[in-house]
């Protein structure tokens, strides 16, 4: 017994389209916004708790054991610790944040914005591109 693609389709359209509203109605309350996560993370985790309760084998070390080979296995492991910016960070020498001078802050800001605009002009060309060659076949 199979299961209806376009049922499934349906459903993950809708909580996709979902999604994008309330990410956009939180977003301009940024208080709220991490509230509701916090809500949402601490709910999933007790219920994680909670069934792991159920396996007598998944109390103590056995349990750190098999989260770290998830977490491993995942990839989520250092990028959750630690975070993949504080790495790349460590390897260029970089300084912290609160190191930075606020004129560094505003040069790399300036910076990523050109590289935006840049992105942004490449964009139009590749899609003018495209448009020609459609003329040209």
């Amino acid at each position: 017994m199979g299961y209806n693609r376009g049922m499934v389709k349906r459903v993950v359209t809708f909580f996709d389209k979902l999604e994008d509203r309330i990410r956009s109605g939180l977003s301009r309350s940024p208080i709220v916004y991490a509230l509701v996560g916090a809500v949402g993370i601490i709910l999933v985790w007790k219920g994680v708790w909670e069934m792991a309760e159920l396996i007598p084998s998944l109390h103590g070390f056995p349990s750190v054991v098999m989260g770290v080979i998830i977490l491993l296995a995942s990839g989520l492991l250092v990028s959750f610790f630690i975070g993949d910016s504080i790495i790349m960070s460590g390897f260029r020498h970089e300084k912290k944040l609160a190191e930075k001078t606020e004129r560094e802050i505003e040069s790399e800001t300036e910076l990523i914005e050109e590289i935006a605009q840049k992105i942004e002009h490449l964009e139009e060309d590749i899609h003018k591109l495209g448009g020609e060659k459609r003329h040209i076949i």
